[in-house]
């Protein structure tokens, strides 16, 4: 699937003539760039494999078939095989079924509102939805926390991943935003999650569940490879990059780690109308607006800041401003910034809303809880006059049943 290339649709929005980022043609830095990220693939040749035969799935039949240990936390099932693929090309289904329950159990510890969206799909657009979910968790959780993805014969010394990573920085403009080792290992862990997503677009099949389930999801639902590998370029951007001068540049950024999953979302759901990637493509870009400002103090201790910086310059608003926490709640920009901030994201929201009758009903609840658990952050974020910065604006438990409860009524039953 491909994102909205054709489209010659044109947004106003704030008086400010938009158009989708992909009409305009990549620099020749960036296509270089996409070309050494492309060439990252996992063969039979290249790595250690261990075999499935029926006598070893026997032997190790106990190991296979429990995702959660003793003491109630989650196990990789596979986790004792110290090899990167299967010999074999085909996975026996009960290894992919646990893979699922993998996929499944990890969103529900982690997702918080999406699981909520995710839990009344239909059984098998339930499971590959968590199974994509889980592939973004994880590559997430190596680019902005602390989770250590294991390749078996993999590190950050290795030859392939130094010469990866070396290509990389040598294209991206500036020096990594990160320190020297920090940068290393995150890029060689994001070098050999790449790997692990070829598996799921060739003849081989990685040991880990994610990218079992994953593979067998892309399968069922056509998934194109560009989409994935999008999501992890974003993420690699994030070490490269931590300003963003125009809404144009920060658009970019949201299309690669939120249109990504939009478009690949569709595709699991079903819809009826090409116009619906239009639409998904405002769907993520809305949402990670509202991800930016909520945690706009939480960046900034971190030396990020991903609002627009000519935008803040309109405002009166320096760096310096932003960094300082709470007492940008003085600044006379401030609250006019947000304002004008959230009108745009607004926008998309509207558009983000005209997917839903686009998509296959049995899934239209999904979409509509997410879009709405963060229209309502929205609201509260206006309430509180841009005041993001004494609490983290979030809904509590109850608000969030209760959303659900309508929003459920509302698309599931009526389709609307």
């Amino acid at each position: 699937m491909e994102p909205s290339k054709d489209s010659d649709i044109e947004i106003v929005l704030e008086g400010q003539l938009h158009q989708p980022i992909f009409p305009e043609p990549p620099t020749s830095q960036e296509e270089q760039i996409d070309i050494v990220r492309a060439a990252v693939g996992l063969t039979k040749e290249a790595a250690r494999a261990i075999s499935i035969t029926a006598i070893e799935a026997v032997r190790e039949g106990a190991l296979f078939m429990g995702v959660i240990g003793s003491r109630g936390e989650l196990l990789d099932p596979f986790k004792h095989i110290d090899a990167a693929i299967w010999s074999e090309s085909e996975i026996p289904e009960h290894m992919i079924e646990t893979s699922y329950e993998f996929c499944e159990e990890l969103t529900r510890r982690e997702a918080g509102n999406f699981y909520h969206s995710f839990k009344y799909l239909p059984e098998e657009k339930r499971q590959s939805i968590m199974a994509y979910y889980a592939f973004c968790r994880r590559a997430d959780d190596i680019a902005d926390g602390d989770f250590v993805d294991i390749f078996p014969g993999g590190s950050s010394d290795d030859p392939e991943s130094v010469d990866y990573r070396s290509s990389i920085e040598r294209l991206s403009p500036g020096d990594p935003v990160l320190d020297r080792s920090t940068y290393n290992d995150k890029m060689s862990q994001l070098f050999y999650y790449r790997k692990k997503l070829s598996t799921a677009y060739g003849n081989v099949t990685s040991t880990d569940p994610i990218f079992i389930a994953l593979k067998d999801t892309v399968r069922k639902y056509g998934i194109q490879r560009q989409l994935l590998d999008d999501m992890i370029s974003g993420m690699e951007n994030d070490f490269h990059k931590n300003r963003y001068q125009t809404f144009e540049e920060l658009y970019s950024y949201c299309y690669r780690v939120a249109s990504t999953v939009g478009l690949v979302c569709i595709e699991i759901y079903g819809y009826d109308d090409p116009k619906a990637k239009e639409y998904a493509e405002s769907w993520g870009v809305f949402m990670q607006l509202i991800n930016i400002i909520r945690d706009v103090a939480e960046d900034a201790q971190r030396d990020r800041i991903y609002l627009p910086m000519e935008d803040l310059a309109r405002w009166g608003i320096s760096e310096e401003d932003v960094k300082s926490g709470k007492e940008l709640l003085n600044h006379p920009g401030w609250a006019p910034f947000v304002e004008e901030y959230l009108d745009r994201a607004d926008g998309y929201r509207q558009r983000a809303f005209k997917l839903l009758s686009h998509l296959d009903k049995s899934a239209r609840y999904s979409p509509a809880a997410m879009a709405s658990f963060y229209q309502s952050i929205m609201a509260k974020i206006t309430k509180k006059n841009g005041d993001v910065f004494t609490e983290r604006i979030q809904l509590t438990k109850t608000e969030k049943i209760l959303l659900a409860g309508y929003v459920y009524a509302r698309y599931r039953f009526f389709g609307f």
